[in-house]
């Protein structure tokens, strides 16, 4: 059986076999869940979340997107509309980022990154002008088009709503998204995309929130 060297109860050196405490307790923490190891200093659960994004990408995106919609639309209302929570509209918005917002991120920015490769100032910039002209409204019109269903309204109801207000939603997307996406395409690695845009968007969320929930 292995020995190991230890001290006694009276100070004295002792030997202490696998089984002691001293060898169970390095065993256990060894075998702690990735959310309770800090080996390294690292944040609390950052090890496992990154894990996460490797393994299901998809999911934990989507999860992702569901707490930035969740924070977002809390604080609008509570902070900024005042009253009592509307928790219907506060599912309603965090289905949409769990339905939605995270997979279709995902998949976008995946494929943006396929066909313009690199970060040099050209590469980046493309991708900010697709992102922000030709994504944006199509993601605008996808929000109406979602919340108007959820909500039982009729399509022309929906249509008028989308006429109003897209241009609206596209131009405070133009004010903040241009400098986020430059600081997103050209340091934040593809994998973290969905939660750096996530972590900008709670402010920004809050801004769609009041917008979508406004009457046609």
């Amino acid at each position: 059986m292995p020995y190991k060297a230890g001290i006694n109860e009276l100070g004295e050196p002792a030997l202490a076999t696998e089984e002691s405490p001293l060898i169970l307790s390095k065993s256990n923490a060894a075998g702690l869940a990735p959310l309770f190891r800090d080996p390294t200093g690292a944040i609390p659960g950052f090890q496992a979340y990154s894990d996460a994004l490797d393994k299901n990408p998809v999911a934990v995106k989507a999860l992702t997107s569901l707490v930035g919609w969740l924070l977002g639309d809390l604080i609008a209302q509570v902070f900024i509309s005042g009253g009592s929570i509307d928790y219907m509209r506060l599912v309603t918005l965090c289905s949409f980022g769990f339905v939605f917002h995270g997979p279709s991120g995902h998949y976008f920015y995946y494929y943006l990154d396929e066909i313009i490769p690199g970060t040099d100032a050209v590469h980046v910039c493309s991708k900010v002008v697709i992102d922000q002209l030709a994504w944006c409204p199509v993601f605008m019109s996808v929000f109406f088009l979602y919340l108007g269903l959820v909500n039982g309204d009729s399509f022309a109801t929906i249509g008028n709503k989308i006429k109003n207000d897209l241009f609206n939603a596209c131009l405070g997307s133009w004010k903040v998204w241009p400098i986020a996406h430059l600081i997103n395409f050209k340091f934040i690695p593809n994998k973290w995309r969905i939660p750096y845009i996530n972590a900008v968007q709670i402010a920004f969320n809050i801004f769609l929130s009041l917008l979508g929930n406004k009457k046609a």
